[in-house]
């Protein structure tokens, strides 16, 4: 896949770093001096282009017209916008993401606008540190589906509601799946029998209403 990323902050320097390592074929487009210095430092000099994205012929040699992904990361939200209603209109690049800086101009950020991802970083922060405020023990390991569910991991202390009961016998959320359970260092797969004992590792996939359920049921924080 070929992603075209611009700005060259730590947001897009980090995206650029994931996306060269997983093989994805990545431009990111920079013109700040003091920015461009760091990047070199960070990433092979290939994935550098050179040039102010504000100007048409930087970004079509820096290859939109073959991008698959446009990643507009830069720190202006006006600058974001007006880079994702290009690459959709005029160079018609099928996926176009917008980095929301200020929270005030999320409503900016849609479909009507051009943008098919908005990431406001503020709000996912904001939403993180209350969800892990709120779940205990309980640690969020990766999000799927743009933030929709959630791969949790517990811990199971003595006194929970559910150690000493079998899988089956669980109040579990309709939204829940046990997928692995990790005993004395070695992984079981969890069925319907198993028993949930003391200092088990959990692992599930569950969404945020989910995850507050697990967290009565495998946590000592509501009893």
């Amino acid at each position: 896949m070929k992603v075209l990323i611009v700005g060259g902050d730590p947001t897009g320097a980090q995206l650029a770093y994931i996306l060269v390592d997983e093989e994805h074929e990545v431009c990111l487009v920079e013109h700040r001096r003091e920015v461009l210095a760091q990047l070199h430092l960070e990433l092979p000099t290939e994935v550098i282009y050179e040039g102010n994205a504000n100007d048409l012929s930087v970004l079509e040699n820096a290859g939109i017209r073959a991008a698959d992904v446009l990643v507009a990361c830069t720190s202006n939200d006006a600058d974001n916008l007006a880079l994702c209603y290009l690459a959709d209109t005029l160079y018609h690049v099928p996926r176009t993401i917008g980095r929301i800086n200020n929270p005030r101009h999320a409503w900016l950020f849609d479909e009507k606008l051009h943008v098919d991802v908005a990431l406001n970083e503020s709000n996912i922060l904001a939403h993180l540190i209350s969800e892990e405020m709120s779940l205990g023990d309980m640690m969020t390991l990766l999000k799927l589906r743009r933030g929709q569910y959630s791969l949790v991991e517990v811990k199971i202390p003595p006194g929970v509601k559910a150690a000493g009961h079998i899988i089956m016998d669980l109040p579990l959320p309709e939204t829940c799946v046990i997928v692995a359970i990790i005993r004395k260092g070695e992984m079981i797969t969890p069925r319907g029998a198993t028993m949930i004992e003391v200092d088990d590792e959990v692992l599930a996939i569950t969404d945020s209403a989910g995850s507050e359920q697990l967290a009565e049921l495998f946590t000592l924080q509501n009893l």
